[in-house]
């Protein structure tokens, strides 16, 4: 039986302890690498931004997870995605168009899709040998089930960031791990999922 979204916070909250400053810093880089590449000469930073964006997401998830297990994490492990450089990036790609197709339909439907994609980045930080295919198949299957449950958890942290404007978003350099760390203890909740055990 799968984990009450409440206690998947709590438990987050637990593998931060003692790890809060690593891991604001961690997120710091992640957002000053993005933001940097976006703010390159027009144009080419946007692509920068997505060579860059598939990669880093496995990285982050990495981080994230070895957080969450209570593993030593490291500021480099956000880097590890790109040993892997070309599947990380396809994932990302194959990941964006899915979405957006969905979206230009109706936007439930857009949602739906990208909550079943949610899982591809924690899927390829475990197995740096899945095809991006694989993996974003493997998290739909995972999600079977467990949309609505992922749905309720973004949208509680969708209304701390809404929440965070009152003190100029400041609260986001707590905010982000928060949330990663979360979505990496609803990764591994769900992924003994009985539909995945063949």
């Amino acid at each position: 039986m799968a984990t009450e979204n409440r206690d998947l916070r709590n438990q987050a909250l637990e593998s931060l302890k003692g790890n809060w400053v690593i891991a604001i810093v961690t997120f710091l880089i992640v957002f000053i690498l993005t933001g940097g590449a976006g703010g390159i000469e027009e144009g080419k930073g946007g692509i920068i931004s997505v060579i860059i964006a598939g990669p880093l997401a496995v990285g982050v998830a990495t981080f994230s997870l070895a957080l969450s297990r209570g593993q030593k994490a490291d500021i480099e492990m956000v880097f590890v995605g790109f040993k892997n450089f070309v599947n990380a990036l396809i994932a990302y790609l194959l990941v964006v168009i899915f979405t957006f197709g969905w979206l230009l339909l109706l936007i439930v439907p857009g949602i739906i899709k990208a909550i079943s994609y949610s899982m591809t980045f924690f899927i390829m930080a475990e197995d740096d040998s899945i095809k991006p295919m694989d993996a974003i198949d493997k998290s739909m299957a995972m999600m079977d089930g467990y949309k609505m449950k992922y749905f309720l958890l973004s949208l509680l942290f969708l209304v701390f960031i809404l929440l965070s404007a009152i003190l100029l978003f400041i609260p986001l350099l707590w905010l982000v791990p928060y949330m990663h760390v979360t979505y990496a203890k609803f990764y591994d909740d769900i992924k003994y999922n009985p539909a995945m055990i063949e």
